[in-house]
């Protein structure tokens, strides 16, 4: 019998690819009350149980871990990768989800909608203080152009706006295909309106708008973040905030999270949301069925399709 431990809530109708296997047993409960972890060969996770590299030394017969989202960032995967534990994820499961909620934060954002709702909610009709700015005719300007910014594009272009692109694995060719422009970062720094980061969290990318940065950056600038907390250096976008340098920010991620500290997300130019870019329903379901029957392919002897580690 394949054993699976589930240790972060996923939907039933998710697993139903491994709850419909006879060959195998599935246990969902949270790692740090299980007390036989040494009998299990597959670990499934979302977000909140960090796989550490002393968690697999507890699971001596682990052969797999199953990431039901896209990020790998809880997971030792240099570790695992050691002791010979595959590591797979859910690539375009929430594609879609963080896609839109990209737009949602950005049309908050340059709309004003969330300090409009709060003052409407306090018994107030302030009109004149919630004059906004149009997205059509801006220029947007998207730092990595993967699934999620291609997505991102495509709505942007609907709003008629144009759209810079910077990406290293992008080619002219591509770019023209999605009716973008293929540039350097600097100039879409210079130019953009807004800018949305779409990146992966690597040591390359870390702290990508830092005070350097954001100093080249187009005065009234916007940006929207919901991609990795460490992209940005979170003391130098306040800083240019309060300087009026940058207008405003959309955040859904952070360099700590949970947030310990507040006073970013607490100024009126800023909207945050608690990391909730792939909480919808639809993807929370399409992440976790992927993974799902990757591990029943393992299980079954089969080539996994989304493995980060072993190709």
């Amino acid at each position: 019998m394949f054993r699976v431990l589930v240790s972060d809530k996923i939907a039933k109708e998710g697993l139903s690819p491994l709850l419909n296997s006879d060959q195998i047993e599935i246990v969902e409960k949270n790692i740090s009350e299980v007390d036989d972890l040494e009998t299990y060969d597959a670990l499934l996770v979302r977000s909140a149980t960090k796989v550490t590299d002393e968690v697999m030394s507890k699971m001596p017969n682990l052969k797999i871990i199953g990431r039901a989202g896209v990020g790998v960032d809880n997971i030792d995967v240099s570790a695992a990768t050691k002791r010979e534990i595959n590591v797979v994820n859910a690539p375009a499961g929430n594609t879609i989800a963080t896609a839109e909620l990209t737009f949602a934060l950005m049309l908050a954002l340059t709309r004003k909608v969330c300090r409009a709702n709060e003052s409407i909610r306090n018994g107030e009709w302030n009109r004149s203080a919630f004059q906004g700015t149009e997205l059509y005719g801006k220029t947007l300007g998207i730092i990595g152009f993967g699934r999620i910014g291609k997505e991102v594009a495509k709505r942007a272009r609907a709003f008629e706006m144009k759209v810079l692109t910077n990406d290293p694995l992008l080619t002219e060719e591509e770019a023209q295909r999605h009716g973008v422009i293929c540039c350097e970062r600097s100039e879409i720094f210079r130019t953009a309106d807004i800018i949305t980061l779409h990146a992966p969290a690597t040591p390359e990318t870390k702290h990508l708008l830092n005070a350097e940065t954001l100093a080249m950056t187009k005065p009234g600038v916007m940006i929207i973040n919901a991609a990795r907390g460490s992209l940005i250096d979170e003391v130098a976008l306040k800083h240019f905030l309060e300087t009026g340098h940058v207008a405003g920010a959309a955040m859904d991620v952070y360099s700590q999270e949970p947030l310990e500290d507040y006073d970013l997300v607490k100024m009126d130019q800023v909207v945050g949301t608690p990391h909730i870019a792939a909480s919808t329903k639809e993807a929370q379901l399409k992440v976790a069925y992927v993974v799902a029957e990757e591990v029943l392919r393992f299980a079954n002897g089969q080539p996994v399709e989304n493995s980060v580690n072993f190709k």
